[in-house]
């Protein structure tokens, strides 16, 4: 999207209307993201900032707010003509290095470790640097039916069959095992076993649903597999990496799923909401999703096929461990802030245990460290998993958080479909990716 010169002072004057009232002397503006739990979590938050003491009425904060639809677009625009409409600017992980010529990075101080571990806080570095408060989370869950992996476990029959199916098509005589401790090749054959297609017997029709859709963000669901073998984007001297054995494995463990019938055939376009319907259908076994799926999975009133019998795991482990893709909502500091320390001082505050809990408490999904999310477990049970998944198996690609992090993604999205597909080959679909990726991340 190209904003033409004129269009850049409307989206000042746009912020300047949309301000949060009832504040009006004060001068440390924020931009955040509007709509949803992450709206009604800052407002509360700032509103209680404001009323602490000691807050002088210059640093007392006002909320900025425009349309989701082109706001990357419209805030780079904005931020590249200088515009001091706001102080502080929401970030994302994959739109760090888009930004960063923009902002300034900030010294959260030594408590912000304390609140959200190393893992949560890189979310929102750049090249060394901290550059945002990490205020949302997401990674993913393995979600698993328990009634169906207890009879499993249960029954020798079936544990004989499992071993015939996992000999057959992964050359190994696996053993029904708890989710908790599942493998990548675990969680394959438990998807084969769970297939009518493979299994005849099974008692539901598919044991997986795949993300396979042309999509960037399904990348992001299916990149902890190779992660978990090695994999990343460049190596420590910039050299992209994406045609390694790793990213092999991965990409050929979900073919070979979905050619078996491990997946519906139409996962091909499949995303987010086709996943969450296919399991919640109760005709699933698993499946790799968002961490956000698990009140709509979880819910006896949206899921009632599945609710009850819902277990969640981190995502399998490879030889290099678990990893799970985390990205955040954060916010940073404009450049050109009218009022930088005020905005300094903001910042640093919203990294602390205090403010993370009542963020928490007000609908915020932050990532904490276990001994401060311990705190609000009782209330927000959801961020006791997020948090412990994030601290513990957490990753950010190299260059995930570079200029073009989306175009990669979308450039991986598009071979690696074609791949699954059967389009192109698996050598083939690397190579474009590493020659695009090269490209990009020059730029």
């Amino acid at each position: 999207m190209k904003l033409s010169r004129t269009f850049l002072p409307a989206i000042a004057a746009l912020l300047a209307s949309v301000a949060m009232p009832g504040i009006s002397n004060a001068t440390v503006t924020v931009l955040g993201w509007p709509g949803g739990s992450e709206e009604t979590a800052l407002r509360a938050t700032v509103e209680a900032y404001n009323a602490k003491p000691g807050i002088a009425d210059a640093d007392k904060v006002e909320l900025l707010f425009f349309n989701r639809e082109g706001f990357y677009d419209k805030l780079q625009a904005d931020m590249a003509a200088g515009s001091n409409a706001f102080d502080i600017n929401l970030v994302a992980t994959y739109s760090i290095g888009r930004y960063a010529p923009y902002m300034e990075p900030v010294d959260l101080g030594s408590d912000a470790a304390k609140t959200f571990g190393e893992s949560v806080l890189k979310t929102m570095q750049f090249d060394g640097k901290q550059y945002g408060v990490p205020t949302d989370l997401s990674l993913h869950f393995m979600y698993y039916r328990k009634d169906l992996i207890d009879a499993l476990m249960k029954d020798d029959a079936a544990k004989a069959k499992y071993a015939e199916i996992s000999k057959k098509y992964l050359d190994k005589e696996l053993q029904p095992k708890d989710p908790d401790s599942w493998t990548w090749d675990d969680w394959a054959a438990t998807a084969l076993y769970f297939s009518k297609q493979v299994n005849s017997g099974s008692p539901v029709r598919y044991g997986t649903v795949l993300q396979m859709k042309n999509l960037l963000f399904n990348m992001m669901v299916f990149q902890s597999l190779p992660r978990s073998y090695g994999a990343d984007w460049t190596d420590k001297d910039g050299n992209v990496t994406i045609d390694s054995d790793a990213y092999k494995t991965g990409l050929e463990l979900y073919k070979k799923l979905y050619d078996a019938g491990a997946s519906p055939k139409d996962s091909l376009s499949y995303e987010y909401p086709e996943t969450n319907a296919a399991y919640s259908s109760g005709q699933t076994a698993t499946a790799l999703q968002w961490n956000a799926a698990a009140a709509d999975l979880t819910s006896a009133d949206k899921s009632p096929a599945v609710a009850e019998v819902t277990g969640i795991v981190p995502p399998p482990a490879g030889p290099n461990g678990r990893a799970d893709h985390i990205h955040g909502l954060g916010l940073g500091l404009n450049k050109n802030a009218k009022n930088k320390d005020g905005a300094v001082k903001f910042l640093k505050w919203l990294a602390t245990e205090d403010a993370a809990l009542l963020y928490a408490r007000s609908g915020g999904s932050p990532a904490l460290a276990p001994d401060v999310v311990a705190k609000v477990a009782k209330e927000r049970p959801d961020l006791v998993k997020l948090g412990e998944f994030a601290s513990k198996y957490g990753y950010v690609m190299n260059g995930a958080t570079s200029a073009n992090a989306l175009s990669i993604y979308e450039l991986q999205a598009k071979e690696f479909t074609g791949y699954w597909s059967g389009q192109q080959s698996l050598d083939d679909a690397l190579a474009h990716t590493r020659a695009g990726m090269q490209d990009l991340l020059k730029k």
